[in-house]
């Protein structure tokens, strides 16, 4: 069952690898993401991240959704992270089992602007017409950096 998919340009972090996956009582991160999958120092550098005891599964957007959609990963209760708007339109587009997208950390860059001035939320208009796209779909999308934070909406 996945849990949560959540967009964090960090990808695993203490913010991350503690508040959420205690939060969600999952048994497993997904890592989603095509350059950590093959380079070996951020795969290193994702397992040191990781909670005690925790499972961590590093993959590919499309090798992610392809071990999704074959039961592979049924297993698990799931928190899937991504580092893009991108990457979680792909995987939420992809699979009907997600059904929330937590918008956490996406650093700026020059076609970015601050959501709502919130320093750590820096979405592109395109960022915000996949996401609005998404809620089309009947995906909840949330903007949250922590769980004891006030949920935000686009």
């Amino acid at each position: 069952m996945i849990k949560l998919l959540r967009i964090d340009h960090r990808l695993l972090h203490g913010q991350v690898a503690y508040s959420w996956y205690g939060y969600l009582g999952v048994n497993a991160i997904l890592i989603a993401n095509d350059r950590a999958e093959t380079n070996d120092l951020m795969r290193t550098t994702l397992n040191l991240a990781k909670p005690p005891g925790s499972k961590l599964i590093i993959k590919s957007v499309q090798d992610a959704i392809d071990a999704i959609k074959s039961g592979k990963a049924d297993k698990y209760n799931l928190f899937i992270v991504v580092s893009n708007v991108d990457d979680a339109y792909t995987m939420a587009s992809s699979l009907d089992c997600i059904h929330l997208v937590n918008v956490g950390g996406i650093e700026a860059r020059a076609d970015t602007h601050r959501f709502h001035g919130d320093s750590n939320i820096n979405l592109s208009d395109e960022d915000e017409r996949k996401l609005r796209k998404l809620m089309e779909m009947g995906k909840k999308v949330e903007l949250q950096m922590v769980p004891s934070e006030t949920v935000k909406t686009l």
